[in-house]
């Protein structure tokens, strides 16, 4: 059985994110008060008020903006809900996501059983020795402000996840880019994508319990404010054939979100000072010493309001013939840590993404995250948004 200690490599990469500060703090930035450009925007027709793409996208599917901010987005019918990879709508509710919201929304737990794992058990490594999740050193802003929660609306109601801010090729130190899991954007095969996604980086900054929170002042809550998905980009696999417990589309599971300041106009990357570059080029597992991961677990026994990180030395999980093999660490973080970002050391010495988490079992111990080969290099991430030649095609 391996060991639990992280090792050095690995204790290297926890004091690598530790150096992601903010250029200043949260509280130092009155740009974020500021209107945003897009508000009030003109338009014609049942879209007035919104900008021009939304309102175009909301037109085509037959959506009424006033009566989706109504309340009609609660309407769940599966053959009105959007599932392509072109449909993604998702107009900001102003006031939707307040603190109370965010506090009681549930994780949608990705786990599975020992059966599930039998297709592929032969050319999978051991299963590897829980490694305790560690909770994130306060203020987040100063030692992973890049972390955050994504919040969504599903048919089962409010939902959390966790995600990273990622460079955006295309738009260097200006990035609006959140990566996740595709199971937090979009339910598979069994349905479509969720509504009123939205991204809150450094969480419950000073990592108050939940009777703190309810008198918490919305900054402590959200510091750099709240990020509305305007796009949203999943793999064509996960789509196409995602499940409830990950399915076939699990070592697809990834995601990424376009974003914008439900009141600002400095981007993400500007706001929190930092985004983390993803690679596509990741070592093979037997070359990495050390992977974090980081999300905000809220199963039992955690509450979904404090971030933690899980460093180990990763394995080999293989779900089916065929598919590309997984990365699977030791950790006991639990659902609402899904999409979070797993980190290796890049050769400069700083933090790249390389996988998110995807699955883990009923019974916790382990996570898995799908390796970010050729196949996600095709995805939409270095794209122009929002060309609908950076979508993936189902």
């Amino acid at each position: 059985m391996r060991s639990i200690r992280p090792l050095l490599a690995a204790t290297g990469l926890v004091a690598a994110l530790t150096l992601t500060a903010t250029a200043c703090g949260p509280e130092e930035d009155s740009a974020a008060a500021k209107p945003s450009a897009s508000d009030g925007a003109a338009g014609k027709g049942p879209a007035a008020g919104l900008p021009g793409d939304l309102g175009d996208a909301l037109e085509k599917h037959g959506v009424d903006p006033e009566k989706w901010k109504d309340g009609g987005w609660r309407d769940w019918d599966k053959d009105g809900w959007l599932r392509k990879a072109e449909d993604f709508v998702n107009p900001v509710i102003d006031g939707l996501w307040k603190p109370d919201r965010m506090a009681t929304a549930e994780e949608p737990a990705k786990t599975m059983t020992a059966g599930d794992l039998s297709a592929g058990q032969d050319v999978s490594d051991p299963v590897p020795a829980p490694v305790q999740a560690k909770p994130e050193k306060l203020p987040y802003h100063r030692h992973a402000a890049p972390v955050g929660k994504v919040f969504f609306d599903s048919p089962k109601g409010s939902m959390v996840c966790s995600g990273t801010v990622v460079k955006d090729p295309k738009n260097p130190g200006k990035s609006n880019l959140v990566w996740t899991a595709g199971h937090c954007v979009h339910a598979g095969a069994g349905g479509g994508w969720y509504r009123n996604i939205v991204f809150v980086p450094s969480y419950n900054d000073q990592g108050k319990n939940a009777a703190q929170l309810r008198t918490a002042q919305p900054q402590e809550v959200a510091p750099y404010g709240t990020y509305w998905a305007d796009w949203a980009a999943s793999s064509g696999e996960w789509i196409s054939g995602g499940g409830p417990t990950g399915g076939a589309g699990a070592p697809y599971d990834y995601a990424v979100l376009h974003v914008k300041p439900e009141n600002g106009t400095k981007s993400l990357e500007e706001t929190v000072g930092n985004a983390l570059p993803v690679s596509f080029d990741a070592p093979e597992i037997q070359q990495i010493s050390g992977m974090g991961a980081w999300g905000y677990p809220a199963g039992p026994p955690y509450d979904g309001l404090l971030m933690h990180r899980c460093v180990d030395r990763p394995g080999r999980l293989s779900i089916a013939p065929g598919t590309p093999t997984m990365y699977r660490i030791g950790c006991t973080m639990t659902g609402g840590s899904s999409g979070g970002g797993w980190f290796v050391a890049g050769p400069d010495g700083k933090s790249m993404l390389v996988s998110n988490t995807s699955i883990g079992p009923v019974t916790s111990g382990w996570l898995a995250g799908p390796r970010l080969g050729e196949d996600a290099r095709r995805f939409p991430m270095a794209c122009a948004w929002p060309s609908p030649a950076c979508w993936a095609t189902t």
